[in-house]
């Protein structure tokens, strides 16, 4: 009975601090403005199953994406056996789906023992990846100690909760075969029988070995749980509504301001009434809150893997753009407005903003707009929208954009093209001998 007082409450207090925590990025995300992604819903629907479901666009790295698929579907379906384990703990049961399961049971935690051992081979790659091989695309600038650490504090957790699963089951084994106690003969154990032999053969010792493992593995995943929402592994969660809210626009196609649109209208035809949009806020992007509720999202999404820096031409060039870091500042600053909101309320102003004191104006210049970055991304997310929202700000609000642009501007406002020839002279070049 203290047993299962002590796991209903460690389980109520995981839960309350998860489901607050979870609250604030939700509160954080919808501080962005409103954009509406609920046309087409039978696409959206299918993008997402294709894209986080399947996983299709981890295909183009081979061994990256069947590493990850194995740990993928370990997460889903081993921790279905994590359902059994929070009944045992509130009720005070043991293995309490193994007689309505019947030999399906047996099945199906020999499944589960066959997966935490690829589970375990997929961590042990990763790590290798990471901290022996040093991938190029696992640093860069935006790389600090915290987010190396944070995949590796994941990897090794991982490798320590499916080990903990596995000696669980092997001690469960040898204790059905002494027929001790409660532990009735249930299941299939392929793996964790080959490692029972290293277990020491008293019952007394093997029950220790056993509810150790077992308080390990829950409080593990628990604490897992609550980790989620401050690693970039909250896309195990976010990836699902991420991909469902995917712009199915064609890539390349951007948005046009309805003011500007209708003035622009207005210029060209003295008749046209406008539509009454209200007065935009800002023209483009400075900070967080200025950018849309998707692209608030799509920062506590990204994985920080590397892929979209890696193919952006500007990166590979030397030029400082990386749209990873792009995601990534996005998200601390985010973090960073909603934690002074709490602390001071609404109205502070803390004198920061997203542009210059996160995101430099060389890195948005840098920016070939090729779309490289969106097409690699695996959860569809799209560094080029801040950019381009960034950049609008400059260009529209501050009138500050690089001499380049500002000739090719005033060209195309005197002559037509971005060429500094008038439309006479265009020709010229065909005349002659």
């Amino acid at each position: 009975m203290i047993a299962q007082v002590i796991f209903i409450i460690i389980l109520g207090v995981a839960i309350y601090f998860f489901a607050k925590n979870a609250a604030k990025i939700r509160r954080n995300i919808l501080l962005g403005k409103d954009t509406d992604r609920s046309d087409q819903p039978a696409e959206r629907w299918k993008v997402m199953a294709k894209v986080a479901l399947g996983q299709t666009k981890m295909v183009k790295r081979p061994v990256a994406a069947v590493m990850h698929f194995f740990i993928y579907i370990g997460f889903v379906i081993i921790n279905l056996e994590v359902l059994e384990i929070m009944i045992d703990g509130v009720f005070g049961s043991h293995r309490i789906f193994s007689h309505p399961l019947g030999g399906l049971y047996g099945f199906l935690i020999g499944g589960f023992e066959v997966l935490a051992v690829l589970v375990l081979t997929a961590c042990i790659v990763f790590l290798c990846r990471r901290n022996i091989v040093h991938l190029k695309r696992f640093t860069g600038t935006e790389m600090t100690k915290w987010p190396r650490s944070d995949a590796n504090y994941i990897l090794i957790t991982e490798i320590l909760l499916m080990s903990a699963f596995l000696t669980m089951n092997a001690a469960d084994y040898k204790l059905q075969l002494l027929h001790f106690s409660h532990y009735v003969t249930a299941g299939s154990f392929p793996v964790s029988s080959l490692i029972a032999p290293l277990l020491p053969d008293g019952a007394a010792a093997l029950v220790i070995v056993e509810r150790v493992c077992w308080w390990f593995h829950i409080i593990g995943i628990l604490a897992f749980l609550n980790y989620l929402p401050y690693s970039k592994h909250f896309h195990i969660l976010l990836a699902f509504p991420n991909t469902y809210y995917s712009n199915l626009n064609n890539k390349g196609k951007f948005t046009n301001m309805a003011s500007v649109t209708n003035e622009v209208k207005a210029m060209l035809d003295p008749s046209f009434v406008p539509e009454n949009t209200g007065e935009p806020a800002r023209f483009g992007a400075k900070d967080v809150t200025d950018l849309s509720w998707k692209n608030l999202m799509e920062a506590y999404t990204c994985t920080e893997c590397g892929r979209c820096t890696s193919v952006c031409p500007a990166n590979i060039t030397g030029k400082l753009l990386s749209p990873r870091k792009i995601m990534m500042d996005t998200r601390d600053r985010l973090t960073e407005v909603g934690n002074n909101l709490d602390k001071h309320g609404k109205d502070h102003d803390d004198g920061k903003a997203l542009l210059d004191n996160y995101i430099t104006r060389e890195e948005l210049w840098a920016c070939t707009t090729c779309n490289a970055c969106v097409d690699a991304c695996p959860v569809n997310i799209n560094p080029l929208e801040i950019i381009t929202e960034m950049r609008r700000y400059i260009v529209m609000e501050e009138s500050q954009a690089p001499a380049s642009l500002n000739n090719m501007f005033s060209n195309v406002e005197n002559n037509g093209a971005p060429w500094k020839y008038s439309q006479a002279d265009r020709f010229n070049w065909a005349e002659g001998d």
